[in-house]
């Protein structure tokens, strides 16, 4: 950039002199060196290109425009409209350079260096020489460099690299440490789980850098539209430069050449090229702000056409993880109903035995218990202190002969007797993400046309959510496959161009993931599954910023579009003024460049999100 601007300085001086001296023949060495400086590279570029068989570009446009001025004794149009161009081009190389800088400062999470423990000492190494099982420690301040699991202190860590969130996490002993992530306050030593290519900070980095290689539907239109458009106009102006001095009596070659200059110079296809991508490539900056990854800019225009929008329950729209929700004891206090269950319970790593465990929360005296059964499909049965617990369904009670209360309830219903008689229930249940009620708001707000949830629960469970919710539409006691089925029929009733997005937690949902038109992984921070099957990865637990990534690639998509309208119609208006003779050299490389540039600035407001929740 700094050798093209002095190169554009000295060929300014040396046109300026050009037009000030009276001399003809100095005037024209001039003005030849002068263009050399300002378009020797475009020439030599065209040369290039057309002996390698790529010939209609801007460069053999802008090089027959410049050197035929010169040849019709245009000199000093041929270097203005060189001059001019250049300083467009640098201006645009400016502009695409800004957009990626912004984007590698959103994405500014590559660690470069891990310190390694080997004995006593710390080692500097870097995060590609690592080993699964190696000891790092990460100081204050410092970047996570890869994904380990914390064996020793506790700290508070900034994830807004990777979630776009501000609020800082809290992590002890135990926890899942990811790369990527910045060290606020203490130090953490961790148990390296992953190698640096298969890692946290290297998945994301490497779904940025390719996203722009997948293009979206506007990109393929401007490739194809420029690949013919270019030699299109570079045979009317040659027909537009020979046929009219034929035919019309008294019109001169140079006139009519002139015009065909003209016209080359404003074809050029500048902003529509580098403007739609740009514009594609702000969006996928802006929605990285988000804690929003985008695959490729075909995913992120395809959102903008979503009409429906499919989520899994679990996980996804409720938390996952199940509590105890309610007691309800016969004969005995609800605590000591809890404790008995969670004796009865206490060998068991199923989840409802866990969730169990939690609520008690208190020490277990294993030598309290004896004869523990686990009666599969049933639940569970021991002695506790010399008494009999039955902890588990109703199949359970009914096996026994024991008489139990029938409740409907929204969960999952562990009931218990004690020596052969009913002592009451235990209802534990998911909880509805506090996001969720707002994320289906939002969507409807966005003109999403139909919400549906897709769940492996029971009807009364998964109707009680979906009303709770306000999802239009809800499908119960789905296996894997009848996911994917259900689908199927929603995608065959949409519009044509009509867009399905469905949203899951990216691992027991892979296959519909890759079945959707676009597959969102939610709440999935570091999951290889998400970033393999899904096209979008959300990397909050924030169902909400669907809707956002859909306001985002609305918005992309709109910028894009009038940047398409606006190139092409100055083209056509100026293309029209050329050959009519009504825009002169100068006139249509200002045009040329003008919209170049309002093309640029216009494709910069995809990067601002900041009004985008």
């Amino acid at each position: 950039m700094k050798k093209l601007i002095w190169r554009l300085a000295i060929s300014s001086a040396l046109f300026v002199s050009a037009l000030i001296i009276e001399s003809e023949w100095l005037k024209l060495t001039l003005l030849v060196v002068s263009y050399i400086f300002a378009g020797g590279d475009v020439v030599k570029r065209a040369v290039r290109n057309i002996l390698r068989g790529d010939v209609f570009d801007e460069n053999f446009l802008m090089a027959i425009a410049s050197i035929g001025a010169f040849l019709i004794g245009e000199a000093p149009e041929g270097v203005g409209v060189m001059l001019f161009y250049q300083v467009g081009e640098s201006f645009q190389s400016y502009a695409v350079g800004q957009s990626r800088k912004s984007i590698a400062s959103l994405m500014d999470i590559r660690p470069d260096y891990a310190n390694v423990k080997t004995g006593d000492e710390l080692v500097k190494k870097d995060p590609d020489e690592v080993r699964i099982g190696d000891i790092i420690v990460v100081k204050a301040g410092e970047k996570v460099p890869l994904d380990g699991k914390v064996i020793e202190g506790t700290s508070m860590l900034d994830t807004s690299a990777l979630t776009g969130e501000s609020v800082p996490r809290e992590i002890t002993v135990g926890s899942e440490l990811l790369s990527g992530c910045i060290n606020i306050n203490g130090v953490i030593t961790a148990e390296v789980t992953k190698e640096f290519e298969e890692s946290t900070v290297s998945k994301i980095l490497d779904l940025v850098e390719n996203a722009s290689s997948k293009k979206s539907k506007s990109e393929q239109f401007i490739t194809r539209f420029a690949r013919y458009y270019t030699p299109v106009v570079v045979i009317i102006a040659a027909i537009l430069a020979v046929l009219p001095p034929l035919i019309i009596e008294g019109a001169a070659f140079s006139d009519w050449i002139y015009r065909a200059l003209a016209f080359l110079v404003v074809s050029c296809p500048c902003a529509l090229v580098i403007s739609v991508p740009l514009s594609f490539f702000g969006g996928i900056g802006g929605a990285s702000k988000k804690g929003i990854l985008v695959k490729g800019s075909n995913y992120l225009e395809a959102l903008a056409k979503t009409e429906v929008v499919v989520f899994d329950k679990t996980g996804t729209l409720t938390k996952g993880v199940f509590n105890v929700q309610e007691i309800y004891a016969q004969g005995m206090s609800e605590q000591e109903l809890l404790e008995l269950t969670a004796y009865a319970e206490s060998y068991s790593n199923h989840p409802i035995s866990l969730s169990l465990k939690r609520a008690y929360n208190n020490y277990i005296d294993n030598d309290k218990i004896t004869d523990i059964e686990e009666i599969s499909g049933h639940g569970v049965s021991a002695t506790i202190d010399g008494k009999n617990v039955l902890a588990g369904n109703i199949k359970l009670m009914e096996k026994n002969n024991i008489p139990y209360d029938k409740v409907e309830l929204d969960g999952t219903v562990v009931h218990v007797a004690v020596d052969k008689v009913y002592a009451g229930y235990i209802l534990i249940a998911d909880e509805i993400k506090e996001d969720a009620v707002n994320a289906i708001s939002k969507l409807k707000q966005a003109g999403i046309r139909q919400i549906v949830m897709l769940t492996g629960d029971t009807k009364a469970s998964g109707e009680k959510v979906a009303k709770k919710l306000g999802v239009d539409r809800v499908y119960t006691e789905l296996l894997p496959a009848d996911k994917v089925e259900k689908v199927e029929e929603l995608i065959a009733k949409k519009s044509l161009k009509g867009k399905l997005a469905f949203a899951g937690d990216g691992i027991n949902d892979a296959p519909v993931l890759a079945r959707a038109d676009i597959g969102i992984a939610m709440g999935v921070l570091g999951s290889d599954a998400a970033i393999e099957a899904a096209d979008i990865v959300i990397m909050t637990d924030e169902p909400s910023k669907i809707a956002s990534a859909i306001k985002i690639s609305q918005k992309t998509s709109k910028i894009a579009f009038e940047n398409i309208i606006f190139a092409i119609g100055v083209k056509v208006i100026i293309l029209a003024l050329s050959a009519a003779g009504f825009a002169s050299m100068w006139s249509a490389v200002f045009a040329d460049v003008g919209v170049t540039i309002i093309a640029i600035l216009n494709s910069f407001r995809a990067l601002n999100v900041k009004n985008i929740n």
